[in-house]
């Protein structure tokens, strides 16, 4: 791609992020002061990741073999500044920069820039996912996926939000009528339930492979009904955690239990259909 063509894109992108804000400037939810801080932080990376965004930037592998890039470093300083400047007491968990006072009551939860890969490959499924942690819950979420276009936001008993509308998970309670979507494939195929997971894909009606942010999205706002997901970060899916549930969804790991800190694998669902998939796949 030329120079050229990636600035076009680079416009694109801002062009996306303007519109997302929008409609988060003018929902006019009600909104605690923490989420008015996480939203406001997450503006702040977008202003750094949008025009770095198909600039062939240079790409370092860390010690986990993960990429990370100038925008994540970056964003997540931006982020940082944010919420420490509103919320000097919190804890700060990042993906780049560590755990920073986790015995607080309230800890933030942040990856800048998760779907790096993607990022680094000039495709625009990757976002900024922020949460707060009270208490051992998890209590708000938001997901900035600036490049696509969506800003999605969450708190606990006041629902969830994308770009300003209100999300519902679907109704559907029959596997036959479901569609499934499905992360990290390569992961799952080798744990010794996968001939498990090729009975559910028999059974739903679709079967779909979105990843990242854009299948939690979708699944809240009744697009999907399950999504079955492995080989994750707590910080990848923190904030989707709670904008599912807040959509009337269900999620929990793999094995059914609770997101917590150490949560590696996911099964979110519309909640109608999560004890039917749980009973089929028995991971």
């Amino acid at each position: 791609m030329d120079d050229s063509s990636r600035g076009q894109h680079r416009k694109v992108a801002q062009r996306r992020c303007l519109v997302a804000t929008y409609a988060m400037t003018d929902a006019g939810q009600s909104r605690s002061p923490q989420l008015q801080a996480a939203l406001e932080a997450a503006r702040a990376a977008d202003a750094v990741i949008a025009p770095l965004f198909r600039s062939n930037l240079a790409v370092e592998i860390k010690s986990d073999r993960s990429p990370v890039t100038e925008a994540d470093r970056r964003a997540e300083a931006a982020i940082h500044a944010v919420l420490t400047r509103h919320f000097p007491d919190y804890g700060f968990y990042g993906e780049e920069t560590g755990q920073h006072a986790m015995q607080a009551e309230n800890v933030w939860l942040v990856d800048p820039l998760d779907g790096t890969k993607s990022f680094v490959r000039d495709t625009p499924f990757f976002s900024t996912q922020i949460a707060l942690l009270r208490r051992g819950e998890l209590v708000l979420g938001v997901s900035s996926a600036c490049a696509y276009g969506e800003l999605a936001w969450a708190e606990r008993g006041g629902g969830a939000w994308l770009n300003g509308q209100r999300m519902r998970v679907s109704s559907r309670s029959s596997l036959d009528e479901a569609i499934l979507s499905t992360g990290n494939l390569k992961t799952l195929a080798a744990r010794p339930q996968w001939q498990n997971l090729g009975a559910l894909v028999q059974k739903v009606n679709r079967v779909r492979g979105y990843g990242d942010f854009v299948h939690y999205h979708l699944l809240a706002r009744g697009a999907l009904d399950v999504v079955l997901e492995s080989d994750v970060n707590i910080l990848d899916i923190a904030a989707l955690s709670v904008m599912v549930t807040e959509a009337g969804g269900r999620f929990t790991d793999l094995s059914g239990g609770a997101v917590g800190l150490s949560t590696t694998s996911v099964l979110a669902t519309n909640g109608l259909l999560h004890d039917s998939v749980r009973e089929l796949i028995a991971f």
